[in-house]
């Protein structure tokens, strides 16, 4: 019997209607349509949240089942409103593009984790809501507790994400840092030890490269960020109390002598991070030495795969890796972690010779947008901005904290009395440094930081040569100045007087542009 498509159609409405017909179950099945309605019930106030690695359902590598933390923590936090509800979403890679998009059409999650150097960019517009005050309020979901601020551990690194217009715009909920992670018993069967300078560390990668092994992997987005970031604070340090024109006491006790984009914007005026800065110069240089000692195809290549499957020493990765070492039942080797050491005069005229400082720091990073006041339009009124910053707090009372952020092993908690998974205890040490001069792939727009990403690559790769690498940098660095100084209305007028005072000093150092002289 041949159908015609409507007799289809015909069949399919009357199969729905029977099963319409059908008594419920007793206890509705986690997917059927009744719970996800009972689930959803009307509610005065919907939060969304995009919490990050955080994300309820996420399923870590090595882990036995998804996250499911952030749901409960969010359910008896429902408990104390019950005309709230808490939803979570996700975010595509292309996270700060997505949420210039969000921010910009007024769809932004109410609160999501957002590198704060990013929010730096814009608080000009509105976008993002200081948390400065409710900071400075006891937090009701802890005991005793005078201000929310007190609670949390790393208050160096806390307190540090303060912007540059003086406000904190970011809960920092918890800490990440990088380390070189390298096989135990390689290391052992070719008698290495770990490094405690740059000249040692590439006699280590020389081994490795010999015993026909990769010395080291890496994800190459990171050697515009981690690897210019180290350098740069190793060459650049020693002449902090020249170039470091902009000393806030708020920030100090972990941003001392940190360079805003307001302060290389104006040294690079200077002749500063051109091709006459020795120290600019030699910076790249040292990345491009060093790029024999890693995998061949780093552009394409997943770093971990080389490390996991013994063909390479180490990789250079963020404390996230421990996830999958620590619960790996197939690993097959004993491993550990070592920071990056220092440069020593082997490598350039102008190392500092102190310890590499911290990269890291704070991990999800909570802003609050201003989607969180759509009731009102009013921080002074809205009781909605009340729902999102209860919930922030709930979310950092220490049980809570210790059921989010210690479910996977990935970063360290950041409040009083949350202990680490022990695998993590080395990073703890490693964020006691102090922390890096600056951060280049964070301090202008997007299009800036395409080039950067995609043009180290490239020169460590002998795509172009040296002064083509500079003179693109160069290009690039006066292009994202130029607009970020249009959008902040940047008056540089007080670091001419602070530049001029320092004369004498600008005598005393070697190696400086001549037009800083």
């Amino acid at each position: 019997m041949k159908f015609h498509p409507k007799h289809l159609i015909l069949i399919a409405i009357l199969a729905l209607a029977a099963w319409a017909l059908f008594p419920p179950s007793d206890k509705p099945t986690e997917a059927s349509p009744l719970k996800s309605q009972l689930d959803k019930k009307p509610v005065k106030y919907v939060l969304r949240m995009a919490p990050g690695v955080y994300l309820p359902g996420l399923q870590p590598a090595s882990a036995p089942k998804p996250l499911e933390a952030l749901t409960h923590v969010a359910r008896e936090y429902e408990k104390f409103f019950p005309d709230t509800r808490i939803e979570f979403a996700n975010v595509p890679s292309s996270m700060r593009e997505w949420l210039v998009t969000q921010l910009s059409s007024a769809q932004a999650p109410d609160i999501f984790n957002v590198n704060v150097e990013d929010v730096w960019q814009d608080t000009q517009k509105g976008w993002y809501l200081p948390l400065d005050d409710f900071f400075d309020q006891p937090n009701p979901f802890v005991p005793d507790n005078k201000h929310w601020n007190d609670i949390f551990k790393y208050q160096a690194i806390t307190q540090g994400k303060r912007a540059p217009d003086g406000h904190m715009y970011c809960l920092t909920y918890d800490m990440v840092e990088t380390g070189i992670f390298y096989n135990k018993d390689l290391f052992k069967k070719l008698n290495l030890k770990v490094p405690s300078n740059f000249d040692e560390f590439i006699e280590i990668e020389k081994a490795l490269k010999k015993s026909g092994h990769v010395p080291m992997t890496i994800d190459p987005e990171m050697l515009a960020d981690w690897a210019v970031d180290l350098m740069f604070d190793q060459l650049y340090y020693p002449i902090a109390p020249l170039t470091d024109l902009n000393k806030d006491p708020k920030r100090a006790m972990y941003l001392a002598n940190y360079l805003d984009w307001d302060e290389i914007i104006y040294l690079h005026r200077k002749g500063f991070f051109t091709a006459h800065d020795p120290r600019w110069v030699d910076l790249f240089r040292i990345l491009h030495d060093w790029r024999q000692y890693m995998a061949q195809d780093i552009v394409n290549l997943n770093p971990n795969e080389p490390f996991f499957s013994q063909q390479a020493g180490m990789i250079w990765a963020a404390s996230e890796l421990v996830q999958r070492l620590a619960r790996d039942p197939n690993l097959g080797f004993d491993w550990g972690v070592f920071y990056l050491p220092p440069l020593t005069k082997n490598q350039s005229r102008y190392a500092s010779g102190r310890p590499m400082c911290v990269i890291g720091g704070s991990a999800m990073q909570y802003c609050v947008s201003n989607s969180a006041i759509s009731d009102t339009h009013d921080v002074k009124t809205s009781e909605r901005l009340r729902r999102v910053i209860g919930f922030l707090q709930f979310l950092t009372a220490p049980k809570n904290v210790d059921a989010v952020v210690n479910e996977p092993i990935f970063f360290l908690p950041n409040v009083i009395g949350v202990e680490p998974h022990a695998e993590l205890k080395p990073f703890d040490e490693f964020l006691h440094r102090p922390y890096t001069s600056t951060k280049w792939y964070f301090t202008f727009d997007l299009k800036f930081d395409e080039i950067m990403r995609r043009m180290i690559p490239l020169y460590m790769d002998d795509g172009m040569t040296q002064d083509e690498f500079i003179d693109v940098m160069d290009r690039a660095i006066t292009a994202a100045a130029d607009n970020i100084t249009a959008r902040k209305k940047i008056d540089f007028s007080e670091f001419d007087r602070i530049w001029e005072q320092r004369a004498d000093l600008r005598k005393k150092y070697e190696g400086l542009p001549d037009a800083a002289r």
